[in-house]
């Protein structure tokens, strides 16, 4: 609600009122957030065996229920998204994570503070033993922004897909773009491939789309979850297209 993030940072204030309750809002904070496990309903279930929870005893949400899993950078070990939408945003604004521990301090960018599963899922971000997260740290907004999420029911829910997406155009053409999904891979999804077809090409809807193909061309769909490229195809051309014509 802060004035200043409203108007500077639109994405990350439109991304934290999207997320979960006005109740949970009002007593979480950001080191907090950004350290949620990365889950899915077997890591919750303790009858089921999890390897994020137990590691070395296998995933059943890859034959089981995962319409709300992962279809982006999964591997045979875990499946889970990550339920932030704050992070979304940050991973597109370019936050960097400032860290404190028994080594000292550090900063990394927030693009590299989750992880993708591979053969550790129990390992959700690079956190070291002891280390605290004692600042996030924006820098200047490099254009217009925005946040939009897809899910099952208008409020306290996770993503089935977001969007988060800064877009600054000139002349026509894209002079900045990042952009980064949510609720598709174990971490917030930053789209490099997206924003090399997006630098200095034309700032209208077919380009858009050519470049959102380009990085969702690395999908991975399970069984009963291939809607999630749709879906998050049409919300990201929707909000880069809105943002070109608001810029």
């Amino acid at each position: 609600a802060h004035p200043l993030v409203r108007t500077r940072y639109p994405v990350l204030s439109q991304a934290l009122l999207s997320g979960a309750s006005p109740q949970l809002r009002n007593v979480a904070t950001t080191g907090g957030n950004l350290l949620q496990r990365t889950r899915c309903p077997y890591f919750q279930d303790v009858s089921h065996p999890c390897n994020k929870r137990e590691p070395g005893t296998g995933c059943p949400a890859r034959d089981g229920v995962h319409r709300d899993l992962a279809v982006l950078g999964h591997s045979a070990h875990c499946v889970a998204t990550h339920p932030s939408d704050m992070a979304v945003a940050l991973a597109a604004l370019d936050a960097r994570v400032r860290l404190l521990g028994p080594d000292g301090a550090r900063e990394l960018p927030l693009t590299d503070f989750h992880r993708l599963p591979g053969d550790r899922p129990e390992q959700d971000t690079v956190l070291r033993p002891g280390e605290l997260v004692t600042e996030v740290v924006l820098p200047p907004p490099a254009g217009t922004s925005a946040y939009r999420k897809a899910r099952d029911r208008a409020s306290y829910a996770f993503a089935l897909a977001s969007v988060a997406a800064v877009l600054a155009v000139a002349d026509g053409r894209v002079r900045h773009a990042a952009l980064a999904f949510g609720g598709l891979a174990h971490r917030p999804w930053r789209a490099r491939a997206a924003e090399e077809v997006l630098r200095g090409a034309p700032a209208d809807e077919e380009t858009f789309a050519r470049a959102v193909d380009a990085e969702l061309a690395a999908a991975r769909p399970l069984r009963d979850n291939g809607f999630k490229v749709p879906l998050a195809r049409g919300l990201a051309v929707r909000v880069l297209t809105d943002l070109a014509a608001a810029s």
